[in-house]
């Protein structure tokens, strides 16, 4: 033998062995290699975070514990930075704005009674990074991530709303962005046959790179069919059905949602892309009704979605909130990509899925139904009596955790605050030396071009994509304030919704500016005749380790939370995205609102826009000299100054009994709220809504005011109602009864806008010029 053979070594020339594979990362294998590197900073997790998970392992994770712990710590999944300052809703909301709550923060959507047996559960939530990515799948996914919250409360989903903000209109990128964002909204939204009620289309430099895609969905069930997301009862099965899992997505809520975009603003070298989720709303489709079988045959002990974080979340949480542990087989699990590895496989966002707790005796009733209909299901574990989540791969254990750690007991930081230097001189620069119109020919002109603007030109190109009536019980939908639909076809009970935030307002002061976000929403749903009755929010933000952002984001908490207390309206529920920025640029602050409002008769709801002709023009509300922040300054002076409208939520809650009361009398043939634009834009809105004229003036408003000013601010609490001339002593009285400022502004007719002391206005014109804009710079 020689000394070559003898060592070992291959004879010279032959190619060198392929090293021997190392052993799968089991937990047992992480035991044998404490010290064995690990890429945690890539998946974004900090030292100090990496070194608390080794210290409640007792070692180092596993591949797939490392997988488990980065996205479910990550800040979209954990609120790791946003939880010290979330507890103000909990900690505000009062026993009395708890009386009809069925579910709340913290469970996949709030849920509301309504009465008569009936509840209703919605929510908000943000797809934003994903939809800039790539805007269809983006959008689409998350659509249909927020549908299965609403599912897995045990409702049928039955509309959806959705609030996009994107850059410049004449931007490049808005040219990809934006269509992409409204076909996958509509491409998702109406294959599931749901109806679109409304939303909002904003353009602002500052969501260049950044566009945000929060979508909302309502669901209605009968309070007997809410499930809630808990793994509890000893040998209880967890069962995974729907589509099968993939490799898309995987990194999406410790990337995509938890990391800022790099770069200059608008430009590109963004960090770490995933991939996106790729959606399917043929096979949600057929699992909402899967779903809604299984739970009419009490099938399911708790059920959890599966959105963010995939597996790593519903094992993790329905053990967390469960009484015991939890075994799962992650070679039970479905797949539609070959060689993937545990940690691909809990972390995958593979859309359309859900995980249900089944006891023994139902499992086989509960195959029956998925296979009735065509739905992929198997169980991949149990309950157990332990304390542990364990996990098995090829028969070895690859994940053996505490699961409150890895769901809820996850870092919680109390990030610098500061409020921003710059924020004394934002605000000190207001639009008091900016030349306001005068002429009549000069008030007309900026009239216009106001309504040919693209911050409120008609939104006809977006919503024309979407479905709005399907299922026969949409009352309303956009260009209305408010969606307003019949909650089921054997009652005329219905429900209000709508979503606002003017984020030049958050911007100027993001505590009054929250608070205003709020009052429009609920003087949207007002303009409906509907009662608010709660909230979900959205609130999206730069990044959380500026303390600027940081400032702004507890300020628009506190402001919010503070003015549900004095509406009586709980929160029920939301989202928090942070990370929306490109380098040191953050999108403007905006915190979403969505509010829930209830009609006893759907028939009663208010039309918007104009009654017919003949009818009387009121003004609900008082004006004042409050154009910092308006559109009117923005658009003609590309100005963003001073302070926003005061906001006094008393006065929003007086003003929204008085269209409560009046609507249920039948006093209004039309309503609209008064907001961006104010009363010209809001005087503009409703003559296209109807198709018809109207000779007004306007009241003096508070102080001697010009006319640019009674035409153009913004001032809160007001609303533009038309009555039959039977009714105005009706309201006028009312007005007297509730203590709600109003006053005549004249009649509706003809086919001019006539205002006194501006030139007349066609409604031909208008109309015409609001629906060019946006199909002139996004159709090809």
């Amino acid at each position: 033998m020689t000394a070559q053979a003898a060592s070992g070594n291959a004879p010279a020339g032959s190619p060198a062995p392929e090293p021997a594979p190392e052993p799968a990362d089991t937990v047992e294998f992480a035991v044998a290699t404490p010290e064995r590197d690990q890429p945690y900073a890539a998946l974004g997790l900090r030292d100090e975070e990496y070194a608390r998970v080794r210290e409640i392992l007792g070692r180092r994770p596993t591949d797939a514990e490392l997988a488990m712990y980065s996205v479910m710590w990550s800040e979209h999944c954990s609120y790791k930075s946003s939880k010290v300052h979330l507890r103000r809703f909990g900690e505000t909301t009062t026993e009395a704005m708890r009386a009809h709550l069925l579910a709340g923060i913290g469970e996949n959507a709030g849920v509301v009674d309504v009465g008569d047996g009936w509840a209703v559960t919605f929510k908000i939530e943000s797809h934003n990074h994903p939809s800039y990515v790539e805007p269809h799948q983006g959008a689409a996914t998350g659509v249909g991530g927020i549908v299965r919250d609403i599912m897995a409360m045990g409702a049928r989903p039955v509309a959806v709303m959705d609030g996009l903000r994107v850059g410049p209109l004449d931007a490049p990128d808005t040219a990809r962005v934006l269509p992409g964002v409204v076909s996958g909204v509509g491409f998702y939204g109406n294959c599931l046959g749901l109806p679109n009620l409304g939303g909002e289309v904003v353009f602002d430099p500052t969501y260049a790179g950044n566009p945000l895609v929060n979508a909302l969905c309502v669901g209605v069930l009968r309070t007997e069919d809410l499930h809630l997301a808990f793994a509890s009862g000893v040998g209880n099965k967890i069962v995974l059905f729907g589509a099968r899992t993939g490799l898309d997505g995987i990194g999406g809520v410790s990337v995509l949602a938890s990391e800022t975009f790099t770069g200059s603003a608008g430009g590109g070298g963004h960090k770490k892309l995933p991939s996106v989720q790729v959606g399917d709303p043929f096979a949600e489709k057929v699992l909402i009704e899967c779903c809604l079988e299984l739970y009419r045959a009490g099938l399911v002990v708790g059920i959890q979605d599966l959105g963010g974080a995939g597996l790593s979340c519903a094992t993790s949480e329905l053990a967390s909130a469960g009484s015991g542990g939890m075994d799962v087989d992650l070679d039970a699990v479905h797949l539609r990509a070959k060689g993937m590895t545990p940690a691909e496989i809990l972390s995958s966002e593979s859309q359309e899925r859900m995980c249900a707790v089944v006891t023994p005796d139902n499992v086989d009733a509960f195959m029956a139904v998925c296979e009735r209909w065509d739905v992929t299901a198997t169980v991949i574990g149990e309950v157990t009596d332990g304390e542990n989540l364990r996990i098995t791969a090829g028969g070895e254990v690859v994940v053996d955790v505490p699961p409150r750690t890895v769901a809820h007991d996850g870092p919680v930081y109390s990030r610098p605050v500061a409020r921003p230097e710059r924020q004394d001189t934002l605000q000190a620069d207001t639009t008091a030396g900016l030349a306001r119109p005068s002429t009549p020919a000069d008030l007309a002109e900026t009239i216009a071009r106001l309504a040919a603007s693209p911050q409120l030109a008609s939104r006809a190109w977006v919503t024309d994509q979407y479905d709005r009536y399907v299922r026969g019980n949409t009352a309303a939908a956009t260009p209305a304030d408010a969606g307003v639909l019949r909650l089921d076809e054997s009652s005329d009970r219905g429900i209000a919704l709508a979503i606002d935030c003017n984020a030049r307002f958050c911007l100027l002061d993001p505590r009054e500016g929250a608070r205003l976000a709020l009052a429009e929403s609920v003087r949207n749903v007002a303009a409906s005749g509907a009662r608010p009755v709660a909230v979900s929010d959205c609130l999206n933000f730069g990044s959380p380790e500026d303390p600027g952002v940081m400032w702004q984001f507890s300020e628009a908490v506190d402001g919010l939370a503070q003015g549900c207390v004095e509406l009586g309206v709980p929160v029920t529920g939301g989202n928090v995205s942070f990370y929306n920025q490109t380098g040191t640029t953050a999108i403007l602050p905006t915190p979403v609102v969505g509010v829930l409002g209830l009609l006893e008769d759907v028939h009663r709801a208010v039309p918007h826009g104009f009654g017919p002709d003949g009818d009387a023009v009121w003004l609900l509300g008082e004006t004042r000299d409050e154009l910092d922040g308006s559109a009117w300054a923005g658009i003609v002076h590309d100005h963003l100054g001073g302070r926003p409208p005061v906001c006094d939520l008393a006065v929003e809650a007086r003003l929204a009994e008085v269209m409560a009361q009046g609507a249920a009398a039948a006093l209004f043939s039309g309503a609209h709220d008064v907001s961006d634009g104010g009363l010209a834009q809001a005087l503009v809105e409703a003559s296209v809504a109807a198709g018809r004229g109207a000779s007004v003036t306007p009241p003096p408003g508070e102080g001697a005011l010009d006319t640019a000013t009674l035409l153009f601010s913004e001032s809160a609490a007001r609303m533009l109602v038309t009555v039959p001339p039977s009714a105005e002593a009706d309201l006028a009285r009312l007005c007297v009864e509730v203590g709600q400022p109003a006053a005549r502004l004249g009649e509706v007719g003809g086919t001019a806008l006539a205002i006194r002391d501006v030139e007349p206005l066609d409604v031909g014109e208008l109309t015409t010029l609001s629906a060019a804009t946006l199909p002139a710079a996004l159709d090809d």
